[in-house]
């Protein structure tokens, strides 16, 4: 009679592909199983933007160059959709591990760094771009929406989501408690998004303020994605194609950094 054999561990290879797997599954499915709170309220409130500043046109037709004010607008209001629920998704993932005592079961796996963090930013890309795309079909019913430049709309759109998703991911990491990441989004995120041209073309700004503008890489993942929607920019495309790059590269190591030493994660 033969016996089983006795447990034995797994091997995990070079790549824990089935932990990060299981991270970035357990991160869509958290947003996923509240959508009427994560996806549905987003739009509308984003709607509730749109028909605020449509009612303060009281109809008239403004134009923003050669773009009607409501098409100028509309790429703005997706983008600021997308980038804030990226950032809430990874954020509110950690502090509330954090806050519950339950983050022990997210360091013990066998899981690199560079996977926990994919698992995160995956999770709250994933969002983001879910919340965007909704959002984006909500606005097209009341407003025409073309896309002669997509590849520009798919590059920021990842770029955006993914940078926000980082700066929430590293903003958890941070926060001790639910008091920390709300000074995050108040002090850096909500004064980035609104000194970036979301609702407005930063052309129309006194110097002072159009050289703040050109320092926020928010102004970037928002002309740039507004440039594939409407074919026109205020900044230099190159320019914020490098912006984004490097700053996603530096949130990238400060996130793995943070994770490596165990930074307010590890007693």
């Amino acid at each position: 009679m033969t016996h089983p054999l006795p447990p034995m561990p797994r091997a995990v290879g070079s790549v824990n592909w089935i932990g990060l797997w299981t991270l970035y599954a357990r991160e869509v499915r958290r947003f996923v199983k509240v959508h009427q709170q994560t996806v549905w309220a987003p739009v509308v409130t984003t709607l509730l933007f749109y028909a605020v500043f449509a009612l303060a046109l009281g109809g008239a037709v403004r134009m923003v160059g050669d773009v009607p004010y409501m098409e100028f607008l509309a790429p703005g209001l997706i983008m600021m959709a997308m980038t804030q629920n990226a950032f809430a998704n990874t954020s509110s993932s950690v502090v509330i591990a954090k806050v519950q005592g339950n983050i022990v079961d997210i360091l013990m796996p066998p899981m690199a760094p560079v996977e926990l963090a994919l698992g995160f930013v995956g999770g709250g890309v994933t969002r983001g771009l879910c919340v965007g795309f909704v959002t984006g079909l909500a606005i097209w019913a009341f407003t025409p929406l073309h896309m002669p430049h997509p590849g520009f709309v798919i590059f920021h759109a990842l770029m955006a989501s993914m940078l926000l998703s980082l700066l929430g991911l590293a903003g958890g990491i941070w926060s001790e408690k639910f008091d920390h990441i709300a000074a995050v989004t108040n002090f850096v995120v909500t004064p980035l998004a609104f000194l970036s041209g979301t609702f407005y073309s930063v052309a129309s700004l006194p110097p002072v303020f159009w050289w703040i503008a050109h320092f926020d890489p928010f102004f970037y993942m928002i002309d740039g994605f507004r440039y594939g929607f409407t074919g026109q920019s205020d900044g230099t495309l190159a320019l914020g194609v490098v912006v984004m790059l490097a700053t996603n590269g530096f949130l990238w190591w400060l996130v793995l950094r943070m994770l490596r030493t165990g930074y307010k994660l590890k007693a």
